[in-house]
């Protein structure tokens, strides 16, 4: 005889501090979900406040609105005949926690605490919350008087406890427990838990969303049971970015899921399960019995209600599905544009503006906007009734339906090319040609003039003309030529994007959008206040080589012309004169490092966790074939000596989108100070010993110096020797 549930994870577009329309979308989904038969409801972690409230979560305002919110939860004629796991902070004994408050018919079956809080990266829970240390345990926590007046509860036990229905029972995890050595979802299944709850804030980053899908299968496959995860969408107020994802596992398998990148501010998914599946796949699995028996119990708190009816012996259940992944380039194209629609509709403004260059990242944000602008078309044709609302407060006009998005980029984007006498005409007619195929409102200045002014104004008072280096200046007067064309850049952007509606007689503001990519931020290559200072930067977190492969699925996906010559045509700042009409700067020249270099340099530094010595140790391995040990160390030594000379730069950097896991951004992600001994002498001089150490052991053994050591790696024609001779102990 089966026991069949039906069961609902929620996706969830929360904006941080905002209770009125918080409450109003966890009441939307818990009608939706019992619309769909559902007797269990679970949302996203903090899903009451918003995951990203930083530091109101340390504001009492912040706990006495929540209390209200889960007031008129509990009290709304709706929220009844279904057990609802809500999330919010609760102060308890003068301590806050990150919890569950678990309801049902207007009653508190539990506040449920997190265990493990998420302290790396974006996260800071333990400068807000603590986490609950009574394993096992429950309290009684002394209720409000508002909530005392709705459910009738003095108090309700708050701790680490399960729920007992008449014909199961639910054990919940909060988002990093997933993720820690030692889950709950292990004690809790061999304490015949049989569905879990996980509530999630889980931020989007490339290449991520298979840790999450082997997670959540792993967990329901271990000991068997029902794994419902929920998370939020799109941007919260923060600079990452939520994708969905919401899915519900059986027994190792993945049997219901929701979107990733959709629109949706509210979305439900159900899966039917029969409980009898999971109790004889418990029973198979004889290790796991044998743990069962001498594993202490949780503390349950019981609930007279089923989950299941009597009479379901004809009710379908969800059968298992594969999980489709999005490419890299995929997640480039739907994930910044989400954030991007999420930022523009509650920012109260009229749309974007971008200086466009004819570059690889002025074209790839450029290219998000209209993937932004394709979604939102999309989402009003599937009948999406607050995407066509917020379309027509944007562009100012009732009754405007968006359904083509080069139309849509008519009216809320705006692309500007700011040329120079050192601007090239290929370069302008990139940038034309991109806006012609995207449909943006298309601009084209020259800003020579501006910059004459403001050089007329230095001249006057010093009688002194600065030259750049082509012309016999030096350094300092061609890097000071260059930067004054990069910030007036960003002060008539500024300008363009606060009239540029009026001029055409509309209303509202544009934001100023930034493309300075994440390797660029790492190296400081970028002027200080110049066009990367935007209000937004939807490729900051986003590397050279991801935005190249992301150009080339553009041209594929949108088939645009323009960005095969965009593609083809080496990065450049033009800051510096043409020689003979043509480009003579380069990106990699002026770095003194590829892109490729960048990327390496940035994985070690953050991710792998190197400073400079263990850097270069790492790197004499990885680059063996291409470059000799001394070669190496100045690679190294130049690029950290560049990195924490530009430094600073992160402390104004545009808020970006988070997306790579080496991020160098001051404000959240990548807390190391902005003030270094450049010279770095004790580490350098440890990396010059080990490079000439080594180089001597393989003049030793080779009897080739010098630089045709560095040319013999290079070509490989060293190879053979190398591996002979790390046989006999060198490490090269």
């Amino acid at each position: 005889m089966g026991r069949k549930v039906t069961l609902a994870t929620c996706s969830l577009n929360q904006w941080a501090m905002d209770f009125e329309g918080n409450m109003q979308r966890i009441i939307k989904s818990i009608v939706l979900s019992k619309e769909k038969g559902a007797t269990v409801r679970l949302g996203p972690e903090l899903e009451v406040t918003g995951y990203g409230c930083g530091d109101h979560f340390s504001e009492s305002d912040t706990f006495l609105h929540s209390w209200q919110v889960l007031a008129e939860i509990l009290n709304h004629p709706s929220c009844t005949d279904i057990i609802c796991d809500i999330g919010m902070p609760v102060m308890h004994k003068n301590v806050a926690y990150n919890c569950r408050v678990i309801i049902f018919n207007r009653k508190i079956l539990l506040i449920r605490p997190k265990l493990a809080m998420c302290d790396g990266g974006n996260f800071r829970e333990t400068r807000w919350f603590s986490a609950w240390a009574k394993l096992k345990e429950t309290e009684e926590h002394f209720l409000p008087r508002m909530i005392q007046s709705v459910t009738g509860q003095k108090t309700a036990p708050i701790g680490d406890a399960v729920i007992s229905t008449l014909d199961t029972c639910i054990g919940v995890e909060i988002c990093e427990e997933l993720y820690t050595s030692k889950s709950s979802h292990v004690d809790m299944g061999l304490d015949g838990v049989e569905i879990f709850t996980n509530a999630s804030g889980s931020h989007h980053q490339l290449r991520k969303a298979n840790i999450r899908v082997d997670l959540v299968t792993s967990a329901s496959s271990k000991s068997g049971g029902i794994y419902l995860y929920a998370n939020f969408f799109g941007c919260d107020g923060e600079r990452v970015c939520y994708d969905g994802c919401s899915m519900v596992a059986v027994n190792g398998d993945i049997v219901a899921r929701g979107a990733q990148f959709s629109l949706k501010e509210v979305e439900v998914v159900t899966a039917t399960v029969d409980l009898e599946d999971v109790r004889m796949y418990k029973n198979k699995l004889r290790s796991r019995c044998t743990n069962s028996a001498k594993t202490p119990s949780y503390p349950r708190i019981h609930v007279d209600f089923a989950l299941s009816e009597q009479n379901d012996m004809f009710k379908s259940c969800s059968e298992p599905m594969k999980w489709k992944y999005h490419t890299p380039e995929e997640e480039i194209n739907l994930g910044p544009a989400l954030w991007l629609w999420d930022y523009l509709r509650r920012s109260g403004q009229g749309g974007y503006f971008i200086p466009l260059s004819g570059g690889i990242d002025s074209s790839s944000s450029a290219c998000i906007v209209y993937s932004m602008c394709k979604l939102v078309c999309q989402a009003a044709n599937d009948g999406d009734a607050q995407v066509v609302c917020d379309a027509q407060r944007i562009v100012g006009e009732q009754g405007y339906i968006p359904t083509n998005p080069r139309e849509l980029a008519s009216r809320i984007f705006t692309t500007c090319y700011m040329g120079t006498t050192n601007s090239s005409l290929d370069t302008r007619t990139r940038a034309r040609d991109l806006a012609q195929e995207i449909g943006s409102y298309h601009i084209d200045i020259n800003i020579d003039p501006a910059v004459e002014a403001v050089m007329g104004i230095f001249i006057k008072f010093f009688g002194l003309k600065p030259k750049f280096k082509a012309f016999g200046g030096s350094v300092r007067e061609n890097i000071a030529l260059q930067n004054i064309q990069a910030r007036l850049r960003m002060v008539l952007a500024y300008l363009f994007a606060q009239l540029t509606l009026w001029a055409r007689g509309k209303s509202g503001g544009l934001l100023v959008l930034g493309s300075a990519n994440v390797d660029e931020g790492l190296r400081g290559y970028l002027t200080k206040y110049d066009c990367s200072s935007a209000d937004v930067n939807p490729i900051g977190g986003i590397n050279k080589t991801d935005l190249r492969s992301y150009i080339k699925y553009c041209i594929r996906m949108y088939g645009f012309k323009s960005l095969s010559s965009i593609f083809d045509t080496p990065p450049t700042a033009e800051l510096e004169p043409l020689v003979d009409g043509q480009i003579a700067q380069t990106d990699e020249d002026d770095m003194g490092m590829t892109y490729e270099e960048l990327s390496f340099y940035g994985k070690l530094r953050k991710i792998q966790g190197c400073g400079p010595y263990s850097m270069f140790c790492k790197l004499v391995y990885m680059w063996k074939e291409r470059f000799s040990p001394r070669e190496i160390a100045a690679k190294v030594q130049h690029f950290f000596r560049y990195y924490s000379i530009n430094r600073h730069k992160m402390t104004t950097i545009t808020p970006a989108y988070h997306a790579e896991a080496y991020s160098p951004d001051d404000n959240r992600f990548d807390l190391r100070q902005f003030l270094y001994n450049v010279r770095w002498p004790w580490q350098f001089r440890c990396i010059d010993q080990q490079a000439e150490k080594m180089e001597e052991m393989l003049r030793t053994k080779t009897g080739i110096s010098g630089p045709d050591l560095g040319k013999r790696m290079a070509d490989g024609s060293l190879k053979g020797e190398a591996s002979e001779s790390r046989g006999k102990g060198v490490v090269v």
